[in-house]
């Protein structure tokens, strides 16, 4: 278990991608919970960004851009709690290894008094498959998490050499109508469809530690263990890569 805390963009997504080689070397699955420094807009891996989101936009409300390593769509990180797990793939299929996270999710959620679900694929239909549809939250995807119907949490998986990554993102408060603000001029806006949050769900404020602490709690009953804290020393080589990688204005508007 890692708790990052708040990072910047290129700093989360770099870690992420660490710990994806980590788990792909050692076999090691690893649970990670951080935030984010300064607003942040995320695109998926194979998402378009020249002629969808408006460099001089992002500058003027003051929010950042970095692309994910995983798919998906667009995402504005703010006022939220990210999870993310790697874990070698071994014979696990997508499906299953969604489940599977998905459970944990949902259990740290019945621990805070969220009453939630998971997406099933006749619900859904094909909407997950769209990485240039509207922005992540517009739509709950196969195995996403919804309260009444909105999302709550979105997420992706990506899988590499007998790794998988899989993160998303826990709404305490509802920023994504700012992504329309993002567009070029004169470019239509998708639908703006208000998400679920944590917030809304509870009526009350919910702050990182209380999730992080579900979070943590949910994966210890899982285990039948406490998870000892991840030493992020041995990550150091493979981040300071990624982190070149991840700033690299050719890898966030390579399309």
């Amino acid at each position: 278990m890692l708790d990052s805390g708040p990072g910047l963009g290129i700093v989360n997504m770099a870690m992420d991608l660490a710990l994806l080689a980590h788990a792909r070397t050692t076999g090691t699955a690893v649970l990670r919970i951080y935030a984010w420094t300064r607003p942040t807009l995320s695109l998926g891996r194979n998402e378009r960004a020249r002629g969808q989101v408006h460099a001089p936009a992002l500058r003027a409300e003051g929010i950042d851009v970095v692309r994910r390593p995983t798919g998906g769509r667009a995402l504005l990180h703010d006022r939220e709690v990210t999870y993310s797990v790697v874990a070698p793939t071994g014979s696990t299929s997508l499906r299953a290894s969604y489940v599977t996270i998905n459970a944990l999710l949902l259990a740290a959620l019945a621990r805070l008094g969220v009453d939630a679900t998971a997406v099933s694929r006749d619900t859904a239909g094909d909407r997950a498959l769209r990485p240039d549809g509207a922005a992540c939250f517009a739509a709950p995807g196969e195995g996403e998490i919804v309260v009444g119907g909105a999302k709550l949490i979105g997420s992706a998986q990506w899988r590499e050499d007998g790794a998988l990554l899989q993160h998303g993102s826990i709404l305490l408060a509802d920023d994504q109508s700012r992504i329309a603000r993002l567009r070029p001029p004169d470019t239509p806006a998708g639908p703006i469809v208000p998400a679920a949050t944590l917030t809304g769900a509870l009526g009350r404020p919910v702050d990182y530690a209380e999730v992080r602490d579900a979070l943590v709690a949910a994966l210890s009953t899982a285990l039948g263990t406490t998870p000892p804290p991840l030493d992020p020393a041995p990550l150091h080589p493979s981040y300071s890569y990624f982190s070149q990688v991840v700033a690299d204005p050719t890898w966030t508007w390579r399309r």
